[in-house]
């Protein structure tokens, strides 16, 4: 049993996870209401031996937090960044290489918004990539990936669907967590 395995065990938590190891693919996460979603999310993602990079805004990646974050596969988001695209640079970035996973929160904050972001939608669309949908469920302290999305270039009507997907999982702040339509 691994360390990540066994410190999930220990915490009560179980990890479900039937989609492919995909070499290419982002993996949507929520609910996003707490700094301890990372932490599971990271222990989760190790448990079952694979690796996952993860999108955080660049104000987290300050020293000592700024390498660490880098290792374990941590892509600095700029904000208000004019002339920037992300979701550009991670298309490119994707058909670049042949392997990349990245986990993202749509929410794209701790606290509570119905307004998800849409970028993920894109980037998967653009550079033909699976969404895998990984919930963290405090209520029932499984952490599992079930799911995959494949865009349909409906952002709205594809965030629907992926927001009534996440409606019956459970944040540790859950007040924090939004399925409303936007």
């Amino acid at each position: 049993m691994n360390l990540s395995r066994t410190i999930l065990k220990l915490f009560g938590w179980t990890v479900k996870l039937t989609v492919p190891d995909y070499p290419k693919c982002i993996i949507c996460v929520a609910p996003h209401t707490s700094n301890w979603d990372f932490v599971i999310g990271e222990l989760a993602i190790a448990s079952v031996g694979r690796k996952a990079g993860f999108l955080m805004k660049e104000s987290w990646f300050f020293w000592p937090l700024g390498p660490i974050f880098r290792s374990l596969g941590g892509v600095p988001v700029p904000r208000r960044r004019k002339n920037y695209s992300l979701v550009e640079v991670l298309v490119e970035r994707f058909k670049r290489v042949d392997h990349l996973v990245l986990a993202v929160t749509p929410e794209g904050t701790r606290s509570r918004t119905d307004r998800w972001h849409t970028g993920f939608l894109e980037i998967a669309r653009q550079a033909d990539v699976p969404i895998a949908l990984a919930a963290i469920d405090f209520k029932t302290k499984c952490a599992q990936i079930t799911e995959t999305f494949v865009p349909t270039g409906d952002n709205e009507a594809d965030l629907c669907a992926i927001k009534a997907y996440y409606s019956k999982f459970t944040g540790l702040h859950n007040e924090n967590f939004s399925t409303d339509p936007q």
